[in-house]
């Protein structure tokens, strides 16, 4: 191995551990709480050291929210069974659901808190969700054309079902769900139920 690919590589390794410390301490702690200092001493490094990677704490947490959109595509492809294209997107969204209760914290880091977009210029597209997204949207394409939702356009369809799924999961996640006064066991049942009310109502 050349020099040149050697030092490659051991950026490619410093990346990786600054990544991986990140996203633990993120998850444990809170974004807020945790600085480029606290990261750099679990790596057992400089803050300097971080700062030759990453400008500030947003672009590093930009791509720990890239390592969680990958992991939330992951877990959607691995739960899409069907052949027809409806059911793969109440499969999906059913997971969609579970990730987001198996992975508070990271969904959190993914949906909820502003922070990694201040990183993504005014104009420029956010990759970071690309892949998952583009599962739903391809299932929902298909389904637009073959008359199975009363939906004529793909995107807003798209749109529509996913605002659905997330605005449940923000309501649980904030703890704004409350307001109906449902036991913390009975949540994840009913969620379940409008999701499968809401694909039923769309259903042609």
């Amino acid at each position: 191995m050349g020099i040149t690919e050697r030092k490659e590589r051991e950026k490619a390794e410093m990346r990786r551990r600054i990544v991986d410390a990140a996203i633990e301490m993120f998850v444990a702690e809170g974004y807020e709480k945790v600085s480029i200092r606290n990261i750099a001493d679990k790596i057992e490094y400089s803050p300097a050291t971080i700062y030759l990677y990453y400008k500030d704490k947003d672009e590093l947490l930009y791509d720990v929210q890239g390592e969680a959109f990958q992991k939330l595509a992951n877990y959607l492809r691995a739960r899409i069974t069907a052949e027809d294209p409806l059911e793969r997107v109440r499969q999906l969204i059913l997971a969609y659901l579970d990730f987001a209760r198996e992975y508070e914290e990271l969904y959190d880091l993914m949906f909820i808190i502003k922070a990694p977009m201040n990183s993504v210029q005014k104009d420029a597209e956010w990759d970071n969700g690309q892949d998952a997204f583009t599962l739903l949207r391809e299932n929902v394409i298909s389904c637009v054309e073959k008359g199975l939702i009363r939906f004529d356009n793909p995107m807003i369809a798209t749109l529509s079902i996913w605002a659905f799924a997330h605005g449940f999961i923000s309501l649980n996640l904030r703890c704004r769900i409350k307001i109906a006064e449902l036991g913390e066991e009975v949540i994840p049942i009913v969620m379940r139920q409008a999701v499968e009310h809401y694909l039923a109502t769309i259903k042609v």
